[in-house]
């Protein structure tokens, strides 16, 4: 492991905004329930970045709406690191993260204690053996129904036409192959769009947060697609 990457690992374990967990402490978490009362002390709806990778649009989002908490969630603490330095260095006091597996997310919430999701260019696993980790494939959702409220929000922000067309057929209860037996039918898609950029989308400050991996994209002439998906 490289030199900084020792550095961040020891510099994110005092960050107060970062809490980590592995297997052996997952059992010992207390916050499950108490995000806004106890940890933001607010009563402010919560909204997840899931694989939030630096974090880049929890601390985003923040800085455009003061009126929520949000908490960025992945296992990679070099990459949290940025996310947690920045929020912090901005003031950001609404925003926390969590480094632990998104597998857990019951875990870590209570039933209806999230109200809105986001998932940014998460990894698209092409492989047909690995469908099931697709952070839109019946098993994820499956766990999604476990703690967002009535009416709370998925959003899905992608280059990739794969994850895109299958989100969307998913959705629609078009069978996929997947394992993982999934109730779709709470799910509505609000929004599609298959090329946020060419629609217009000005007036939408949240869809035009940028993150480095979406600049990357948009440099070799991809196309960024959008879901926006509402649990009933």
């Amino acid at each position: 492991m490289g030199k900084h990457k020792l550095e961040r690992f020891a510099e994110i374990g005092t960050f107060k905004n970062v809490m980590q967990f592995d297997v052996s402490s997952k059992s010992e978490f207390n916050m499950k329930g108490r995000w806004a009362a106890d940890y933001f002390s607010n009563n402010r709806p919560i909204v997840l970045e899931l694989a939030c990778g630096k974090g880049e649009y929890a601390v985003g989002l923040a800085q455009l709406d003061s009126s929520k908490n949000f908490i960025g969630i992945d296992m990679k603490g070099n990459r949290i690191w940025r996310g947690a330095k920045t929020a912090i260095e901005k003031n950001l006091t609404q925003v926390a993260f969590i480094r632990t597996y998104i597998d857990w997310l019951d875990e870590f919430f209570e039933e209806g204690e999230v109200d809105e999701i986001w998932i940014t260019f998460s990894d698209p696993f092409l492989s047909s053996t690995k469908i099931h980790k697709r952070l839109t494939s019946p098993r994820f959702l499956n766990l999604y129904q476990k703690v967002l409220k009535k009416g709370g929000i998925i959003n899905l922000k992608t280059d990739d036409e794969t994850l895109y067309q299958y989100t969307l057929d998913v959705i629609n209860g078009i069978e996929v192959l997947d394992k993982y037996p999934c109730n779709v039918t709470p799910f509505k898609i609000l929004e599609n769009r298959n090329n946020i950029y060419a629609d217009g989308i000005e007036n939408n400050a949240a869809l035009n947060i940028k993150t480095h991996y979406e600049n990357t994209h948009l440099q070799k002439g991809l196309t960024i697609k959008y879901i926006k998906i509402q649990y009933n």
